[in-house]
């Protein structure tokens, strides 16, 4: 054989072992989430919060504890995280938001929060209200044309 061949070889057995590895690994890191999901929706209470201020931070810069931040993995330390400032009843506290929730929150309005800890799962608004987002889908180029194409035809645009 040439050692180009052999070379080849080598190289398709280590990434086919590599891939291996990630699926294993993948596994695991999926179950250790699903077990940190119940344990966030065993220990969720409602709260009233009133949203002051909310921006992206890194842990370092968010103003949370210093042991939330010795907790967090080297790797998840530099990576920018939802920090919502808020008023807690009479206290002022800084909350982790989840992705989901973050463009949600109103700031200056109160709603009613689903809480863990200093994570935010869900967010109702006051008495019913209907929450909008703050950065709302913008429309791509084939999706607007799309919509111009449907409403010559008379149907209703697409959502």
């Amino acid at each position: 054989m040439k050692t180009g061949t052999i070379v080849l070889l080598v190289i398709l057995v280590i990434l086919i072992g590599v891939l291996v590895a990630l699926y294993f690994i993948g596994k695991r890191l999926e179950k250790q989430q699903a077990e940190q999901n119940e344990r966030i929706q065993a220990n969720k209470q409602p709260v009233v919060i009133m949203a002051v201020d909310k921006k992206r931070l890194k842990l370092k810069e968010s103003g949370l504890p210093e042991e939330v931040i010795s907790q967090t993995p080297w790797y998840a330390r530099r990576s920018k995280v939802p920090i919502v400032k808020a008023k807690v009843g009479s206290r002022f506290m800084n909350l982790i938001a989840d992705e989901k929730v973050f463009d949600y929150i109103p700031i200056n309005k109160q709603v009613k929060a689903m809480v863990s800890g200093i994570y935010i799962v869900e967010v109702k608004g006051m008495r019913g209200q209907k929450l909008v987002s703050d950065n709302p889908v913008k429309k791509s180029w084939f999706r607007k044309q799309m919509d111009k194409l449907q409403e010559k035809a008379g149907a209703k645009p697409l959502k």
